[in-house]
């Protein structure tokens, strides 16, 4: 693709602005050998600052994680602060993951924010982003933010930024927090000289803090203490987790805890792995090995800055399976509020929050206990929002989405390995002292309340030609929804980008009730729903299938499951989304 005007004019002004050398070598190195694909990638945009921070591939170009993009958007945000808390001693905390240059990127935001007069709270060595979320509320902070790309490959890096309450930033701030970072157009407007007295360093005081709330989410301790050598291999995958992860499982009681040692050392290049994310079973590999080796309980994974947990389950055959996100959220959900009621600790404002694309049976399990269930968009910080405008009201026991990310008790405001897996361990001991395996125990559940099968598509769309392919797949589905999916008419069509859920027999519209997102959702008259979504924070478009059938009994389960993976298939080819 031949460099535009424009894209020319952008790198002009990098080679010739105040940028170091080896960025303008870099660049002009680039020019001379005609990579046009590379610098048009690099330059055709700048990287956006959305409402979640940044997140790109690393590297030279304004479309790019670097100190520069870095650095406007950590201007930005000191701008908004200064604007937002005048007259007031403003305090930051920051955090970074194992990634290439985080530690680097967290310094270099930590300089801006002091250099702005801001205290800016780094913790002194890479910690898991739930922690960063419980830093902010623990030290009364206004703001926060950790360097991380999350799951993504190894070439990104990402920035995100949190607000007082421990959540990533939503409405008004969000957009206000935008338009500042898009007011700063060169890296002139940013403070990179630090102010040393006003950078404090954060460490294992601020972790035994943490940890005890991690402690207080304990349910059962006397099933813990009777199966406390339950065999549970764990992997942190070259990530934050191993920081915390043992010492919570140590705490609850958990003395038999078999890390993954060829991917226990934070590494940043991922070098055992090609993506470090639990949801793949690749990723997995090492741990499933390891557990098979050792006959062990429970395998669990955590992703590098450990706010996302993968779990492995043995099932009746002694075969290892992996656990997806929905089956983990339906599972610790109906640990939670059993396990309260059983232990007396069920309170009447007692809630639950799951997201749109998230299982169904999350609602059917709160309902058979009498605790309410909220749906929001997909996001922690839609979580977060309704536990703060529920303060004092409403209690809040969990929450998660089916991106394998859970949030249990309101302490940490963003999804949270950590605490995930301290009870996702209990929930195995619980079962053991029960007689059943953790797999019993989720075919015993599903045959309570009906099965659900979710699978998830994700159709990847690089570069500037691949962002107008979704949104041009999105306007279709829009103009020209489906009359029938595999032979069952399309009943009802949620548009969450208009607000308007319509239904397509009758034509009565009502409100979603929730804020503006590009979701489309069809729901089938043999009430299967499917639902489509370009990701925020990937160059994707995700499409989720959610399907159920009546479960009479556990001995039903795989030729149930069977079947609805079928009908899932068949879904899939008649969409064409293979």
């Amino acid at each position: 693709m031949a460099l535009t005007t424009d894209i020319h004019a952008k790198i002009n002004t990098w080679l010739t602005g105040n940028y170091d050398s080896d960025t303008k070598a870099n660049i002009q190195q680039l020019l001379d050998a005609g990579d046009e694909e590379t610098l048009n990638d690099a330059f055709y945009r700048d990287l956006e600052f959305g409402t979640g921070g940044l997140r790109g591939i690393m590297g030279n170009g304004s479309n790019r994680m670097n100190r520069y993009t870095l650095g406007m958007a950590t201007q930005g945000l000191c701008n908004y602060l200064l604007k937002s808390f005048p007259n007031q001693e403003i305090k930051v905390a920051l955090a970074h993951d194992s990634r290439n240059n985080s530690r680097e990127f967290a310094r270099i935001a930590a300089n801006i924010f002091s250099a702005n007069g801001i205290h800016a709270y780094l913790f002194s060595d890479l910690r898991p982003t739930p922690e960063l979320s419980f830093a902010i509320r623990h030290l009364g902070c206004q703001s926060g933010c950790v360097i991380t790309a999350s799951h993504n490959p190894k070439e990104y890096n990402g920035y995100k930024v949190y607000w007082q309450d421990g959540s990533q930033v939503v409405a008004p701030h969000d957009k206000n927090i935008i338009a500042e970072v898009n007011a700063i157009q060169s890296p002139d407007q940013v403070k990179f000289q630090g102010d040393e007295s006003r950078i404090h360093m954060l460490g294992e005081e601020l972790d035994n803090a943490y940890l005890a709330q991690v402690k207080t989410l304990s349910i059962n301790p006397a099933a813990i203490q009777r199966q406390h050598d339950l065999k549970i291999v764990y992997t942190p995958l070259h990530g934050t987790g191993i920081t915390l992860v043992p010492k919570a499982l140590a705490q609850l009681g958990f003395t038999n805890v078999s890390i993954v040692e060829a991917q226990a050392t934070p590494d940043g290049n991922f070098p055992t792995i090609q993506s470090p994310n639990p949801e793949e079973k690749v990723a997995m590999q090492m741990a499933l090995d390891q557990a098979k080796a050792q006959d062990a309980d429970l395998v669990i994974a955590t992703d590098p800055d450990a706010d996302r947990v993968g779990i492995a389950v043995k099932d009746n055959r002694g075969e290892w399976l992996l656990v997806n996100g929905n089956q983990t959220a339906a599972l610790l959900t109906h640990y939670l509020l059993s396990a309260r009621k059983q232990a007396g600790k069920m309170q009447p404002n007692d809630f639950i929050v799951y997201t749109i694309v998230t299982s169904d049976v999350l609602g059917d399990v709160a309902r058979a206990h009498q605790v309410k269930a909220y749906q929001t968009l997909t996001g922690f910080k839609y979580i977060a929002g309704i536990i703060r405008d529920l303060e004092g009201q409403e209690n809040y026991i969990g929450g998660g989405e089916e991106s394998y990310g859970y949030m249990i008790g309101s302490f940490v405001r963003d999804k949270d390995a950590v605490s995930a897996c301290a009870l996702l361990a209990e929930m195995a001991a619980v079962a053991k002292d029960n007689g059943q395996t953790l797999y019993q125990a989720m075919v015993e559940m599903y045959a309570t309340y009906g099965l659900y099968k979710e699978d998830l598509i994700s159709l990847t769309k690089k570069g500037q030609r691949g962002a107008e392919e979704i949104q041009e797949m999105m306007a279709g589905l829009r103009a020209n929804p489906p009359k029938t999916i595999a032979g069952s008419p399309v009943v009802e069509l949620r548009d969450y980008k208009t607000g308007i859920i319509r239904n397509l027999q009758t034509g009565e519209e009502r409100a979603t009730g929730l804020e503006s997102s590009n979701v489309l959702q069809f729901i089938l008259a043999d009430g299967s729903k499917v639902s489509a979504r370009p990701s925020g924070t990937e160059p994707k478009i995700k499409f989720y299938f959610s399907v159920k059938h009546p479960l009479k009994s556990a001995v039903d389960y795989d030729q149930v499951n069977q079947k609805l993976g079928d009908y899932i298939n068949l879904i899939i080819e008649d969409m064409q989304l293979r």
